[in-house]
């Protein structure tokens, strides 16, 4: 193989010197993502700003069997946008047009770095929507959110991005453009070729143009804070407010230890911070009367103290509302900038004897946990911060402490993630969660799209 100097003066006479860099203070952004304590540096850069120039740098990879990394935002914390395998980062940051809100047939057409943030706000402008809402949405794109089938608050309501991809370009590591999908809602036609794109986490094809599905958006939205005396009440609340026919838009959980380290992060007083656990939840209306319903209902619950209620209507009470939760992975940081984030699945009715058993583990190994996340959908987010301990005994614990959350995951008709994904840092523990034919399928699949392994090597399988 030639080296990766003589590699990157073809790219660049192949795609111009302004879309191929080799700088090592520029290639050290891209040697990292959101995960903790992990990097590792590329070879070679290329930021592509059309199809053409990611099918034509594929097809050069491919031609020379080097390992090449799509990378949207750099926002996933399981590694999948680190090089763990050198090669080159083919960074879609520079391909981040809204092509279109087809307000008639209520459709997004957007490049793969688009921010989700600014696709919703395109859509709020024609009076429609873009339901998913993952915590970085102000600065994650969603050609990524497609590669992790991202999720977030409104999926109890409004499912995840999966729900919304009508179609997909994508072009194959060897360069192959090809076209699924569009403007169309049903599609019958052949193997769903962007279902199995959707998830797959950057190994199997590069993304380079979406079609989203798009809703009405809501008339009104109201949000309420609910306190609880601990998390089996907040969850037994839940069960209450589905069983009575109220679909939220969101329903989010915050138990004691997320509570605590937001009201230290925050330096001020929080509503309610002696609560066991917080429920946020967010309805959306087609007027005052049926948002007042709702709210009624809620109030009545036999597990909810309506005296307690917090409820906040204007932007600038509910941005105040959601401070505490959307502060809680920065005030983390702020803690432990070293620290495990996991994202498992269990059944809703199962959240609180997961994190109540959960709770019990860390406390006897002495680690400081903090756990929320989203109640209405069973996807729990618990992180466990190192602290002051000894870096070489975190690293060494690492691998029991994650068998052990999957393992109870597991458990209780669980899995391992629900919107992070695998990539680098889970890849052993897939035969937790799978069985060893389910993954020699996946294992076809990959080898079917990519024959020689070149797309993001090292993520998913060991």
């Amino acid at each position: 193989m030639k080296s990766y100097k003589s590699l990157s003066k073809e790219l660049t006479l192949l795609l111009g010197a302004s879309k191929v860099v080799t700088d090592k203070e520029i290639l050290g952004a891209y040697s990292r993502d959101e995960t903790s304590d992990l990097s590792a540096m590329p070879d070679i850069l290329v930021r592509a700003g059309s199809a053409d120039d990611v099918s034509r740098t594929l097809r050069f990879c491919y031609e020379h069997s080097i390992p090449v990394l799509p990378r949207g935002a750099g926002t996933g914390v399981t590694g999948g946008a680190v090089p763990v395998a050198g090669g080159v980062v083919l960074s879609l940051e520079k391909m981040n047009r809204i092509i279109e809100i087809d307000k008639e047939n209520m459709v997004a057409v957007v490049e793969p770095g688009a921010v989700t943030r600014h696709i919703q706000d395109a859509a709020k402008a024609e009076g429609l929507m873009y339901p998913p809402d993952p915590a970085s949405l102000e600065s994650c794109s969603i050609g990524g959110n497609v590669a992790e089938n991202a999720g977030g608050p409104s999926a109890v309501k409004y499912g995840t991005t999966k729900d919304y991809v009508l179609g997909l370009e994508f072009v194959l590591p060897d360069g192959s453009i090809i076209a699924t999908g569009g403007k169309i809602v049903k599609n019958a036609t052949g193997y769903n070729l962007a279902g199995i794109l959707i998830g797959s986490e950057g190994t199997l094809a590069v993304i380079t143009k979406i079609y989203l599905r798009l809703i009405p958006a809501p008339l009104l939205t109201c949000d309420m804070l609910i306190p609880f005396p601990s998390i089996t009440e907040a969850i037994n609340a839940v069960y209450s407010i589905l069983s009575h026919r109220i679909v939220p838009a969101t329903i989010e959980f915050m138990e004691q230890g997320a509570i605590d380290l937001a009201a230290q992060f925050l330096n001020k007083e929080i509503p309610y911070p002696e609560a066991g656990a917080h429920l946020l939840v967010r309805i959306h209306g087609g007027s005052e009367g049926d948002i007042y319903a709702d709210i009624e209902k809620i109030g009545a619950l036999p597990d909810v103290d309506a005296d307690k209620i917090i409820i906040a209507q204007s932007p600038v009470q509910q941005e105040r509302l959601w401070k505490a939760r959307r502060c809680i992975r920065e005030a983390i940081q702020a803690v432990s900038p070293v620290f495990l984030a996991e994202d498992c699945v269990v059944p809703r009715s199962k959240i609180p004897e997961f994190l109540v058993e959960l709770k019990k583990y860390f406390e006897s190994k002495s680690l400081r946990s903090v756990m929320f996340g989203h109640a209405g959908d069973g996807n729990v987010h618990i992180d466990v911060l190192k602290g002051d301990m000894d870096y070489d005994l975190w690293k060494g614990g690492l691998p029991e402490l994650k068998r052990q959350i999957y393992q109870r995951a597991i458990a209780l008709g669980g899995t391992i993630t629900g919107e992070h994904g695998i990539g680098f840092i889970r890849k052993e523990y897939l035969p937790m969660a799978l069985s060893r034919e389910e993954i020699e399928l996946l294992k076809r699949i990959k080898k079917a799209f990519d024959p020689k392994g070149l797309l993001n090597p090292g993520k998913i399988f060991e």
